[in-house]
């Protein structure tokens, strides 16, 4: 019996990246982060900030594939306007959302406060939930297969991390940690060349504070047991040679 492909479409909105005023970086991200899961990323389509044409693609991409991820359009300008999109797409209407206010009202308490335009960012679908982002405050979305995350990458890469091993995939995902009291800019280059000689396989770094110290673990993810494997023992080989040490596991 052939095990079934899971697929996913990906919306990449707003005019910055059709100008070429800005360089749409969460396309590759999103792909490589979807292998992981056991997802193929079947199609990407590239939007205006113009409510119709995301309403159009909105309803196309996720009727044609068990997942659809957006990128672009949650933040608090006028132009952000993908919540009003999906939510007119899904045909519910636009709600704040309760925790996403006192999510943002605690994150903005020493920045001057929670304005009408931060606001805007705790605007949501009716009956969606939340998407954690750790970078900034501001949550993603999440309503039935639908996914909308920011355009900013960084912020983009902390929400994918955030659903990581939340999706029904193609197969079950597996990891591995390493740890230490290692400072991750000091690691950074070596996470990026372990990660990208290993297609497989996602590394995340979560940094601690500890003892008057900082240091790091290094989680491994992938769905293919040797492929993580090979990945865990370059990574601990490089940490090594660096001069670094580590618990395998984490700390």
């Amino acid at each position: 019996m052939t095990a079934r492909i899971y697929t996913a479409g990906l919306l990449v909105i707003g005019d910055e990246i059709l100008s070429g005023r800005t360089h749409d970086k969460n396309i590759a991200q999103v792909a490589s982060w979807l292998q992981v899961q056991g997802i193929r990323l079947s199609e990407v389509r590239v939007v205006a900030d113009v409510q119709d044409r995301i309403v159009e693609a909105v309803n196309a991409l996720r009727e044609s594939y068990d997942y659809l991820f957006t990128t672009g359009g949650i933040g608090p300008t006028h132009d952000d306007i993908t919540v009003d999109a999906v939510s007119a797409a899904l045909g519910v209407p636009v709600i704040i959302h309760p925790e996403a206010h006192a999510i943002l009202e605690r994150y903005y308490t020493d920045k001057g406060g929670l304005t009408d335009a931060r606001l805007r960012m705790a605007r949501t679908p009716e009956g969606a939930e939340l998407i954690p982002n750790r970078m900034s405050g501001a949550p993603g979305i999440r309503i039935g297969n639908v996914h909308l995350m920011a355009g900013v990458p960084h912020i983009t890469a902390g929400m994918l991390d955030a659903l990581t091993g939340t999706l029904e995939g193609g197969a079950p995902l597996i990891s591995e940690t390493v740890g230490g009291f290692i400072p991750e800019s000091e690691v950074s280059e070596l996470l990026r060349e372990v990660e990208k000689a290993h297609s497989q396989c996602q590394i995340g770094s979560y940094p601690f504070f500890r003892d008057g110290r900082v240091g790091a673990n290094f989680v491994i993810r992938s769905t293919d047991a040797d492929e993580l494997q090979s990945c865990f023992d370059t990574l601990c080989d490089g940490l090594g040679a660096a001069g670094f040490d580590f618990t395998p596991g984490g700390i």
